[in-house]
């Protein structure tokens, strides 16, 4: 049995950027009527997913926030819980949770010049009946990794190993680490953030790394919001002046990295021995790679480096010779010990949560398409794709993306416009992915596979610069020369969805 419904628009994913661009759909008064496909059977995306010890933001709240509902809280880096019950209250506060349908697997999404209709199939997980919605727009709100599975390298001898192996992604609810000798591999995000929470109850936490990060260490709490918070300054006005003046910052910080790169990487490197002591061999800190050639990694109050001084947790840099029974050996013939190992070695990246998209029947390659101003996909009518930043919050550009749907909602509906596609002249393609060229991080060079390209110039070129594409997304007339408009001449089914406040 095939289910059909249709709405104005239709988003895929009820996680940080799907919640957010449908609050903004209501917010804005769009009049359209709209509803979200999220596969989890709870709302929150990444934030429902992970469920390992310690998982936190690792941006600051007032810019990992919307930019339309403040987060409450001095925190500069949360914990996992609240960022999804922060979403789950933004999505109650804005009427998006009755309008999203869980349990959906997106299984493809179909464009009709003829109809100027989206015609997407989902399969309802928990009845096994299949669904039809059809859809003016189409907006893919999935981020960029596989839920499924996790970027997983097999390692040599694994199978002798006697202890466990776990991958973040799938933490299993019943782990219990208390008192064992805990291993994990990687060096980004997950791992440090592991280390730390691991280490309070286990005998010893070994962080095996093939290569350093830049890891630097943040206040756990926002010394300025805590003191305008005493002197009862308005909440909103607290997270304004804090989202304003981070966002400053993180642009500041990113462009000196950038600009100079040995004075960067000289001051990073100094704030880590000022945290380690004489306790840690600096080696572990020192990445052959100029800051921000990979993301910044950030830690509360220096927390990895608390627990390093104590002897909880170490640091090693090597390669993994072979698994055996009780733990790894190196490629330098040393040998750690252990009970549990867990590889924290990344993500797999998959866009639009895997599913197959066509226009007028011809299958579209995502690799083979620009994004005009980082959204909407070149050659597709009525498609957008939000991408958040790599060099600062996600949520920063899943605001702008939302506003600037909501714009561009309007200024069809004023018009009489039916569908709009984006166009690029074939001089304006450059082989470089929407993630840059300059960013080499292992999930960002595995994602150039699937990744949408940019281009050489203006609206095709990613700045990963908030402050100009604030003027981009939200300033500039919506008009473009990029653009080709075309009248609405299709009759649609009508709506099932209730209508949001016009």
């Amino acid at each position: 049995m095939t289910t059909q419904r249709h709405v104005d628009v239709l988003i895929v994913g009820a996680g940080l950027s799907g919640v957010g661009v449908a609050s903004q759909l209501t917010r804005e008064r769009t009049g359209r009527t709209y509803a979200i496909l999220e596969r989890r059977t709870a709302m929150g995306g990444t934030w429902d997913l992970f469920r390992y010890p310690g998982i936190r933001s690792d941006s600051d709240m007032f810019t990992f926030g919307y930019g339309f509902r403040p987060w409450h809280g001095t925190k500069v880096l949360a914990d996992g819980p609240s960022i999804k019950r922060y979403i789950e209250e933004t999505a109650d506060e804005y009427g998006v949770t009755r309008h999203t349908h869980f349990g959906r697997k997106v299984v493809s999404a179909s464009w009709s010049s003829e109809r100027g209709l989206w015609t997407t199939t989902a399969l309802d997980e928990t009845t096994g009946e299949t669904e039809e919605w059809t859809s003016h727009f189409l907006v893919g709100a999935t981020g960029y990794y596989d839920y499924d599975q996790g970027h997983r390298p097999s390692f040599p001898g694994e199978e002798r190993f006697q202890g466990e192996v776990v991958h973040p992604q799938h933490w299993p609810e019943d782990l219990d680490h208390t008192g064992k000798r805990v291993v994990v591999i990687g060096s980004g995000a997950t791992a440090i953030t592991l280390v730390p929470n691991m280490a309070e109850k286990a005998e010893h936490v070994t962080m095996l790394q093939r290569s350093p990060t830049y890891v630097v260490p943040v206040p756990a709490n926002d010394p300025v919001s805590a003191a305008f918070n005493l002197l009862k300054v308005p909440s909103r006005a607290v997270y304004g002046t804090g989202r304003v003046r981070n966002i400053l910052l993180q642009q500041g910080m990113y462009r000196f990295c950038r600009t100079a790169p040995q004075a960067a990487r000289k001051a990073i490197l100094a704030a880590i021995r000022a945290q380690v002591g004489g306790e840690v061999d600096m080696k572990h800190f020192e990445p052959s790679y100029n800051p921000w050639d990979e993301r910044l990694c950030v830690v509360p109050n220096g927390d990895l480096f608390s627990v390093l001084r104590r002897g909880e947790a170490s640091i090693v840099t090597d390669t993994i010779d072979t698994f055996t029974e009780t733990g790894i050996r190196l490629a330098s013939g040393e040998e750690i010990p252990a009970d549990i190992v867990i590889t924290a070695t990344g993500l797999k990246i998959q866009l639009l949560g895997g599913m197959r998209v066509e226009v007028d029947g011809d299958v579209v390659d995502t690799r083979d398409r620009m994004l005009h101003k980082g959204t909407l996909v070149e050659g597709v009518p009525n498609a957008m794709i939000v991408m958040g930043y790599t060099n600062a919050s996600w949520t920063l550009k899943a605001d702008l993306a939302g506003a600037y749907l909501c714009r561009l909602l309007k200024h069809m509906a004023r018009n009489g416009f039916g569908q709009v596609v984006a166009e690029a002249a074939d001089e304006d393609r450059e082989e470089v992915s929407v993630m840059g060229a300059s960013m080499r991080s292992g999930y960002i060079q595995r994602g150039d596979a699937v990744m949408p390209r940019q281009g050489k110039r203006a609206p095709w070129q990613i700045r990963q610069d908030y402050l100009y594409d604030t003027r981009e997304l939200r300033l500039r007339p919506v008009g473009d020369p990029n653009l080709r408009f075309t009248v609405r001449t299709a009759t649609v089914p009508a709506p099932v969805e209730e209508r949001v406040p016009a």
